[in-house]
């Protein structure tokens, strides 16, 4: 039973998407999420599946790995395959392997779920602790009261404007245009997806917040991929408010929970997600190769 490595084409985003969703519940780690792919398709289909890693076992995908930049590979493994000690040698050995055919060569980190034995076996061929993820999740099952001090509004072609500036002003980049947003609404995970921008001020459209949040389908968790504040409207509680309005959109979608994964070091929006109603439940260390 050998265990395949292989890039899929675009054509197979769909149903790679589809499967890597069908990992999720909420007894699973946090791990690779269709929300994750889904985002990183502003880049485009065929950019998106290039950066895809896919193993196989008798036809079957056991793990999937995207490659979000040239040393950050981030993982999802199959319940059934999480503690295989064999996949995770199979894993192991073609992220390390020095050709470079999951990972480049040099200084990279993996990001894996907890409890996979992949990760025993990555320690075991040298890798170390790297950076500390804090992992939050809030239970859906209850309604969620969201704050009337921003005017939430769904994001479409129409305003798609408003999310954007939200974007780039939070994260301090202008890489985020109208046109990538849209890349990321035609992708396949975003069928399973929302997009909100919060909105203030009684004459005209400040866009203060935005979240785009993701499904995995009914009775799943969802994820927030991303969430933002503008600097210049920070300090109001914009952010817990577009929290809430994201959680209560995953609620509508029949996501059993909302998780979120952000660093330790970022405490600033670890107490957000808290006040949100999120609970920290998991830190986990990337795997690091020097």
């Amino acid at each position: 039973m050998s265990i395949l490595l292989r890039t899929p084409s675009a054509g197979e985003l769909a149903a790679i998407t589809e499967e890597v969703g069908e990992w999720h519940t909420d007894s699973t780690p946090f791990q690779l999420h269709p929300g994750d792919i889904g985002w990183f398709g502003w880049r485009g289909d065929e950019v998106t599946a290039a950066a895809l890693r896919t193993w196989w076992r008798d036809g079957r995908l056991v793990a999937a790995g995207l490659l979000d930049g040239p040393g950050l590979l981030r993982l999802a493994v199959a319940p059934a395959a999480m503690t295989d000690p064999y996949v995770a040698d199979a894993v192991a050995s073609d992220i390390v392997h020095e050709d470079g055919r999951a990972l480049p060569a040099g200084e990279a980190d993996v990001e894996a779920p907890s409890g996979a034995t992949l990760r025993d076996a990555l320690v075991t061929r040298g890798w170390t602790s790297g950076d500390e993820w804090t992992h939050l999740r809030r239970d859906l099952s209850r309604p969620i009261t969201v704050p009337t001090d921003l005017r939430i509004e769904a994001v479409d072609a129409r305003n798609a404007h408003l999310r954007t500036d939200v974007h780039r002003a939070a994260f301090v980049s202008e890489a985020f245009t109208d046109e990538r947003w849209r890349s990321v609404a035609a992708t396949p995970a975003y069928r399973s997806a929302r997009c909100l921008v919060g909105l203030v001020g009684l004459v005209g459209e400040v866009p203060a917040a935005a979240i785009t949040v993701w499904s995995a389908g009914e009775g799943r968790p969802g994820i927030i991929e991303p969430m933002g504040v503008n600097p210049a409207q920070r300090g109001h509680g914009h952010g817990v408010a577009i929290t809430l309005a994201g959680a209560a959109a995953l609620r509508e979608m029949g996501c059993s929970s909302a998780r979120v994964g952000t660093p330790s070091t970022n405490t600033a929006a670890v107490a957000t997600y808290v006040a949100a109603g999120f609970e920290a439940w998991a830190t986990v260390d990337d795997l690091r190769r020097a």
